[in-house]
């Protein structure tokens, strides 16, 4: 027992000792070998460096020099190692923590491994700092930075460092790929990528193309400026050994309508003009001009000069491209009028000129040619004009006659220019109907009707254009039209109230019927975006005798018979548009007049306000309404009403009783306990205090009904005793 109690107080001293900062004497010795390793290396910004620390938790862990050079030590704060060595780190940690721990001998600080802590700047996509491997180079900084803008300037690249600058070319790095040329990088380096020259001071976006079109010279009083007729005019930079070809290649080379024979060319300021076409025949070096810096060279366009030659052949009038053509040998009537793009859509080609260099014309119908008429058509030679004259219009012939049906689409209905028109592959649907003059105002375009013939029938297509032009969608579903389809534009009801005649146009397929108590029935045309309110108000509105509680529409298009029932003077107060129903073409909005609603309901749905009210009538009743609603109703009591005799007589299904009703004490109450139950099917009367034998009556029946039930009561006493005196006697017997 002793000598477990001695083995547990041993247990507790050795954590009492050992707890707070001392190592146990088994613990792992130091490294020599890692230590002497560790003890020449520099500490830097950026490095993460290891504590080890044998029984503290808190400081056996990584810790990372910030950019102050300092790391953040538990009980002692910041402690500046950056460019000490580790061994010269390692004891100054030692003397940094002796005041707040004991047994430190065994501490050791050891580098876990390098960083670099560097700032990105200028034209990249992320710009910041960022804390790279110890290795890192300018092109891992440009990546964590999210790569390059575009619009960076490559060659200027910066790196500040301690307030200096080194300035180096990134682009010759990545065209030769020699890590020489860009400097490395140290901790707490500023990389900075400056923007090009040539976009301007206005940050926008775009691309590598943009940049290219913009030229490489930028503002530089160097650079060679080219423009004219050239695919990229630009400035450039210059560069000694470039040629005038050189500069044209850079700018994209000259366009088509270039004067290649007379290149103008500004260097120091001498004019010179440069024949490209005499060098490119020859190959003569003597005739490239030399190119001095700040040099502009302008390429100057064909047309502003009258372009001749002995091989120059001229096409005009209805042609793609008019102009002056160079003809080759052997170059046919057919060539020629194919590289000028061909005759338009307006070209006569029946009536072609062939005006020839000795004052001759000869004519030629190339529609005949084309249909196998003639089989020959007439040589062209050099100095020849050749004239396509446009469609005239004859007054004496018509001009769909001039179209044949193969290539005609008719258009009719409202539209601005109903008739014949000539069509081509490249129109559309909306080319048509846009040379048509457009729809008019009158017109339906919901329901455009496109007749197209499939054999010896026809089929026609409804496309809904209205839906197309409000909400869009795919261009597929725009019709094709072919030649010799028929587009019918229809055109919308006229209103029915002006001239009903015009009800014949609108097919019942597309129109909705309102009647009742509106202020102009009738029948109207219907989209499939109109709602009820719609109809309604192109009816303009219920009139003042309407019934707006009992609105009716018949869906006549569901496939069976269905009616619903519409308060509109509910949807009025709430605005609840779940009350109102939807209504599609076919449909019959019927509004009833308030005044006529009793002949239209039976008496078992109706209750009867008769005697000194303002307007005794029957009405509809409801199980929310009471008394008092149907007294409002009928325009209340009169001022010669008996309003504490207010009779009710229920008829209904399970009791046939009269009940009284005082309406006075009721009014001073106001306990809705007084209210007596009405159902459809009652009447309630309002007698006139003028009528004095209508109160003599309800006295008369109420005394009648008093002495009736005092007979009552001595009838049945007689009764009972009659039937005792009996029993009695018979008993005796």
């Amino acid at each position: 027992m002793r000598r477990g109690l001695r083995a547990f107080v041993m247990v507790v001293l050795t954590i009492v000792l050992f707890g707070h900062g001392h190592t146990p004497a088994r613990s792992a010795q130091p490294d020599p070998v890692a230590a002497s390793r560790d003890a020449s290396v520099t500490l830097r910004s950026g490095d993460i460096v290891s504590i080890i620390l044998p029984g503290e938790a808190s400081l056996n862990k990584d810790f990372q020099i910030d950019s102050q050079g300092q790391i953040l030590l538990p009980e002692v704060g910041g402690v500046t190692i950056s460019g000490l060595s580790t061994q010269q780190a390692n004891d100054l940690v030692r003397r940094k923590l002796g005041n707040a721990f004991r047994d430190l001998d065994r501490l050791r600080v050891v580098v876990k491994e390098h960083r670099l802590i560097i700032q990105v700047g200028g034209y990249v996509k992320s710009p910041g700092t960022y804390n790279l491997p110890g290795d890192a180079g300018v092109q891992a900084a440009i990546t964590a930075a999210g790569g390059l803008s575009q619009g960076a300037q490559l060659d200027k690249f910066k790196i500040i460092r301690g307030g200096k600058e080194i300035v180096f070319d990134y682009k010759k790095y990545l065209t030769v790929g020699d890590p020489s040329l860009i400097p490395s990088l140290q901790p707490l380096d500023h990389l900075f990528v400056p923007a090009s020259a040539v976009t301007g001071n206005v940050q926008i976006e775009f691309d590598g193309r943009t940049l290219a079109q913009s030229g490489d010279g930028g503002e530089e009083r160097n650079a060679i400026k080219v423009f004219g007729e050239v695919n990229t005019p630009a400035v450039y930079a210059y560069k000694p050994a470039a040629t005038i070809v050189d500069m044209l290649l850079r700018a994209g080379g000259v366009t088509r309508y270039a004067t290649v024979e007379s290149i103008k060319i500004l260097s120091n300021g001498d004019p010179v003009v440069f024949n490209l076409q005499a060098y490119l025949d020859s190959g003569d070096q003597k005739l490239l001009p030399p190119l001095a810096p700040g040099a502009t060279i302008f390429v100057p366009k064909q047309t502003e000069e009258i372009r001749v030659g002995k091989h120059t052949v001229y096409i005009m009038g209805e042609v793609a491209k008019p102009g002056a053509y160079d003809s080759k040998a052997g170059a046919t009537f057919i060539d020629i009028l194919a590289n000028a793009g061909g005759p338009s859509r307006f070209a006569e080609v029946r009536q072609i000129r062939i005006l020839r260099g000795n004052g001759t014309v000869t004519m030629l119908d190339l529609n005949a040619y084309t249909e196998g008429r003639i089989t020959q058509l007439p040589a062209i030679a050099a100095g020849d004009a050749i004239f396509v004259p446009e469609k005239t219009e004859n007054p004496n012939e018509p001009t769909w006659l001039k179209i044949p049906p193969s290539r005609a689409v008719q258009i009719i209905g409202s539209v601005g220019k109903p008739g014949r028109y000539e069509w081509s592959n490249e129109m559309s649907f909306f080319d048509l109907l846009g040379n048509a003059g457009g729809p008019t105002h009158k017109a339906d375009i919901a329901h455009v009707q496109i007749l197209r013939k499939e054999g010896d029938r026809a089929k026609p297509v409804i496309f809904n254009l209205e839906e197309f032009i409000s909400k869009g969608g795919m261009l597929d579903r725009v019709p094709k039209i072919v030649p010799g389809n028929v587009i019918m534009i229809p055109e919308l009801p006229q209103d029915p109230a002006d001239n009903k005649a015009q009800w014949t146009r609108q097919s019942p397929e597309r129109s909705i019927y309102i009647i009742g108590a509106v202020a102009k029935p009738g029948r109207y045309a219907i989209t499939p975006q109109m709602r009820f309110l719609d109809i309604l108000t192109a009816a303009d509105g219920p009139t003042d005798k309407a019934d707006l509680r009992n609105v009716r529409v018949s869906h006549r298009r569901t496939g069976e018979a269905r009616v619903s029932q519409v308060n509109l003077a509910r949807f009025f107060v709430t605005g609840d548009d779940h009350l109102l129903p939807r209504v599609k073409a076919g449909d019959v909005i019927f509004v009833p007049d308030r005044n006529r609603e009793w002949l239209d309901d039976p008496k078992e749905t109706t209750v009867r306000v008769l005697g000194a009210v303002a307007k005794p009538g029957r009405y509809r009743f409801s199980d929310e309404m009471t008394i008092l609603d149907l007294l409002a109703e009928a325009g209340g009591p009169t001022t010669a009403a008996m309003q504490s005799r207010i009779l009710v007589v229920n008829l209904g299904c399970c009791t046939e009783q009269a009940r009284m009703f005082d309406l006075l004490s009721f009014a001073k109450t106001a306990d809705t306990r007084m209210l007596p139950v009405v159902r459809s099917g009652d009447t309630v009367y309002v007698p006139d205090l003028n009528q004095n034998e209508v109160k003599q009556t309800l006295d008369f029946v109420k005394d009648i009904a008093s002495i009736m039930s005092s007979f009552t009561s001595i009838y049945t006493g007689l009764s009972t005793s009659t039937t005792v005196t009996t029993t009695t006697s018979q008993t005796a017997k």
